[in-house]
């Protein structure tokens, strides 16, 4: 209801400000823009009024346009009626691509959680998606840049899909809660392991090292968040490849799956279908 009421009230203020624009204005090609960057979209071939989305972060060095070449993970989407937003990194400094400014204690390019939840605004006012069906989602470092939106400000997606990517060393100590958190991952990832890697410095003990996360340490953080009973998982499952570890003695309007499929660093054949059947049955 509170998603509902400041969807509203945000729509009203983006016509204000002169925001809206025709829906027909944005593509997968052509850029919707908002204050501090941009994003594209595609629609579902439907006249749903309050369609579901996701919003697809993308991975160090992409761009929101490059995330549709995924044309079966989009197709899967667009096929269910959801619309698929990818926003767009800022550039890296030698032009190749662009990249999230993720880690609170790193410098910041932009205010990324502003400019995720302009575009999320944006969306709303011009294509006509529902304010509380809408799935935050990203690969790799898009994955972290997933999970520390989830983390400092949860109410503002209705749910959060991160793959192949969550926290960083240092870790955080706490998160804002509760959260509905799908983590995806593959058991032989080498460019973002499990336990995580030293990208910088000698070795793990060295104190300017940029290191990655580990990703069982941001499950505990997230059982903690979410206030769940057992450390143990609360059922398991088996879908495709993915094996699934649940928590659900948690509390209320929480969520949280861990999915571990075999395979690298990518986005798992099956993924978006599996997001989506976790996403309805919420």
């Amino acid at each position: 209801m509170m998603r509902s009421l400041y969807a509203i009230f945000a729509t009203a203020l983006l016509g204000v400000l002169g925001f809206t624009k025709p829906a027909t204005a944005c593509s997968t090609t052509t850029a919707c823009e908002v204050p501090t960057g941009e994003y594209v979209i595609t629609l579902p071939d439907d006249n749903n009024e309050q369609r579901p989305a996701i919003v697809f972060v993308h991975g160090f060095g992409g761009s929101g346009p490059g995330v549709f070449r995924n044309t079966s993970m989009v197709t899967a989407f667009t096929d269910r009626g959801y619309a698929v937003i990818a926003p767009s990194g800022l550039p890296r400094t030698n032009g190749n691509g662009g990249s999230w400014s993720f880690h609170p204690d790193r410098t910041q390019r932009r205010d990324e959680i502003a400019f995720l939840t302009s575009v999320r605004d944006d969306a709303i006012a011009r294509h006509g998606i529902d304010p509380d069906k809408i799935i935050l989602a990203g690969f790799s470092i898009g994955g972290s840049m997933t999970a520390y939106m989830a983390c400092a400000v949860p109410e503002t997606f209705a749910a959060y899909a991160p793959v192949g990517g969550n926290f960083w060393r240092p870790h955080p100590t706490q998160c804002t809660g509760p959260v509905r958190m799908l983590h995806t991952h593959g058991w032989t990832d080498g460019t973002v392991p499990l336990e995580g890697r030293v990208l910088r410095g000698s070795d793990s003990r060295d104190p300017a090292a940029l290191m990655q996360g580990d990703v069982f340490y941001a499950l505990s953080l997230w059982r903690e968040t979410n206030g769940c009973f057992q450390l143990k998982p609360d059922g398991y499952v088996t879908d495709g490849p993915f094996l699934i570890r649940k928590w659900t003695n948690c509390a209320e309007d929480s969520a949280l799956e861990f999915a571990l499929f075999p395979g690298g660093h990518v986005i798992p054949r099956g993924w978006a279908t599996l997001t989506m059947n976790w996403f309805e049955g919420l």
